[in-house]
């Protein structure tokens, strides 16, 4: 029968690929790691692993095992997050996510409000971009994420609930002068990753043309660094903008473009008592 103690096994095996690693993250021996991994095999009838050069490797019956195994892990660490602010939000923890420039903006305000009115919850937090923080949150491994999504961003994951926080318009940024979009088709552009650029893309294509990359950075200051030395334009989102804006930059409001930010939380309603209080400091934060 399947138990937890196998399924954390296998999900280390593969977030690290070697037995060896896993069993220093679990503190288990090698040979114990193996052990369990066998009797994962005979319960299950599957091969979960196969040798690859020196090392292993997972079959696709292992990865999906781990996947599941992934998820079960967290949501059994999120019911332990839940029942320990059963009893009030005297003790316990929430586990926090979020992009950048919200953690620069709307966080800390909400995370210093949330500790005076409860100063036994603990709240950790890490800093992700919105694919990643919605994986984490799917997977039991944070309560909270603070994400955003353009229109044309697909739909998130099932189970995932969104409370709205806020719709944060986004600029162009210049030097000298404020400019358009439609003056812009020969300019060289500032962007983020391929993955972060698609509404720069679409914005552009709206205008007939596509904008001609010459820098990458999801970095606000270092965009606005490029920006002041002359060597391009960029978008920013208002959120960025209340973290930092550098001295001389024009902050031109582009019509009707605007990022939805959101905080998501995973399951049925209502939120445990830990992770309503924190969503409610966020809501608070973007009132301020």
């Amino acid at each position: 029968m399947l138990d937890v103690t196998k399924l954390r096994v296998i999900d280390a095996v593969a977030r690290h690929g070697s037995v060896t690693a896993a069993a220093r993250e679990l503190h288990y021996s090698q040979p114990s790691v193996t052990h369990h991994l066998s009797r994962l095999e005979a319960e299950t009838g599957a091969q979960l692993l196969q040798r690859a050069g020196r090392g292993i490797r997972l079959t696709e019956a292992g990865l999906m095992l781990a996947a599941r195994a992934a998820e079960i892990i967290g949501r059994i660490e999120a019911v332990d997050a839940e029942l320990a602010a059963h009893v009030g939000l005297r003790v316990g923890r929430v586990r926090l996510a979020g992009f950048s420039s919200a953690i620069g903006s709307l966080v800390p305000a909400a995370v210093a409000a949330l500790a005076g009115k409860h100063p036994g919850l603990e709240v950790s937090l890490t800093d992700l971009h919105p694919p990643e923080a919605l994986e984490l949150l799917r997977t039991g491994k944070i309560d909270v994420a603070i994400v955003f999504r353009y229109d044309e961003t697909e739909p998130e994951p099932t189970g995932v609930r969104l409370h709205h926080l806020l719709d944060d318009p986004v600029y162009l940024l210049s030097k000298d002068r404020p400019v358009t979009l439609a003056e812009l088709g020969d300019a060289t552009w500032i962007a983020g990753c391929d993955r972060c650029r698609s509404h720069l893309t679409a914005l552009c294509a709206v205008e007939g043309y596509e904008p001609r990359v010459g820098y990458t950075s999801d970095d606000m200051v270092v965009m606005q660094a490029l920006v002041m030395a002359g060597l391009g334009v960029t978008t920013m989102p208002g959120l960025a903008l209340r973290s930092h804006q550098a001295d001389g930059i024009f902050a031109t409001e582009i019509p009707d473009s605007r990022r939805h930010v959101y905080a998501a939380t995973y399951g049925e309603p209502p939120n445990p008592p830990a992770i309503a209080a924190l969503v409610a400091a966020l809501e608070e934060a973007v009132i301020r």
